[in-house]
């Protein structure tokens, strides 16, 4: 392993920790400020299904890039929790049985087998709302012109035309198989939207030009492509041991995959070129960039 390999891994498990920190915090029982109350089941299905362990990679992306470019390290964490509670969000419908029915998460029940379906569905649209809630509120130290633009951009990925109209896009492919184009748009939208956002989050937190922050969303739309991609190929090649969910469903389900137009050695290889292109993208910002870079490798070379 070498010293920057290790130095990634490293700031990779204390963000995780620092993430999970604050979420952990935020999501106690006891009422915000003009919060009525907290029902208890409501509380501990949202904790099950955001607080069961994970890489927190999207935050770690976001705090990543609030810092190579020289901004607030604690209202960088705050946003950063606010993204992974979006992303937990996601988690928990797309395991419903109405979308992808799934009963494993991360090697535990899913919030609609631990819970109930209603609950979870709960638990979801709890989480989606109260990531904005934390982008807003007071204790997220930043200009209301940079919450304004943060709460656009993330509203934007998060919605019909990003992730959750990736969503549907993805149902719909079940039924009519999309062609190449299609595969790259649904993938963009899915899985690619919030980790765009993650990287131009970290310029919007810094407070970046906008020639920044058109660089680290490009990076992020790279990034987001070898993500699902990497991810398409462990649906192949893993086990459900190793993901800590169920393989081998897009194949059970004749879903077209960029890997089962062009096979495994073209992933492997586009892969390698994805990682090489995006972390090309942060070179103007030398040493600064080399934890991000060393991010897009990690992505690229994942094998859970």
């Amino acid at each position: 392993m070498t010293d920057a390999t290790d130095q990634f891994e490293t700031r990779l498990r204390q963000s995780a920790t620092e993430t999970e920190a604050l979420l952990t915090s935020l999501l106690s029982e006891a009422p915000l400020p003009d919060e009525i109350g907290r029902p208890q089941n409501l509380m501990a299905a949202m904790r099950h299904g955001s607080l069961n362990g994970g890489k927190r990679l999207r935050p770690f992306l976001l705090r990543q890039a609030t810092e190579m470019l020289g901004g607030p390290k604690d209202a960088a964490l705050r946003v950063g929790v606010a993204l992974e509670c979006i992303h937990c969000y996601s988690l928990i419908h797309d395991d419903l049985p109405a979308m992808d029915d799934d009963d494993l998460r991360r090697g535990q029940p899913t919030v609609h087998k631990a819970f109930d379906e209603a609950t979870a569905i709960l638990a979801g649209d709890s989480l989606l709302t109260f990531a904005f809630d934390i982008i807003a509120a007071p204790e997220t130290e930043l200009a209301d012109r940079l919450k304004t633009e943060l709460v656009l951009a993330l509203a934007r990925a998060a919605g019909a035309g990003g992730m959750a109209g990736g969503q549907a896009l993805d149902l719909a492919a079940e039924k009519v198989a999309p062609d190449e184009a299609g595969i790259v748009t649904l993938q963009a939208m899915k899985t690619g939207a919030l980790l765009r956002f993650a990287c131009e989050g970290g310029a919007i937190v810094a407070g970046a030009t906008a020639d920044d922050r058109q660089r680290l969303r490009a990076f992020g739309e790279k990034i987001g492509l070898a993500f699902q991609l990497a991810d398409d190929l462990l649906d192949v090649t893993s086990d459900a041991t190793t993901m800590g969910k169920a393989t081998g469903k897009d194949a059970a389900r004749g879903k077209g995959t960029l890997v089962s137009l062009h096979g495994t050695a073209w992933a492997e290889q586009q892969l390698d070129t994805l990682a090489k292109e995006a972390s090309a993208l942060l070179e103007p910002y030398g040493t600064k960039a080399a934890i991000l870079q060393q991010a897009a490798r990690f992505i690229a070379d994942r094998t859970s």
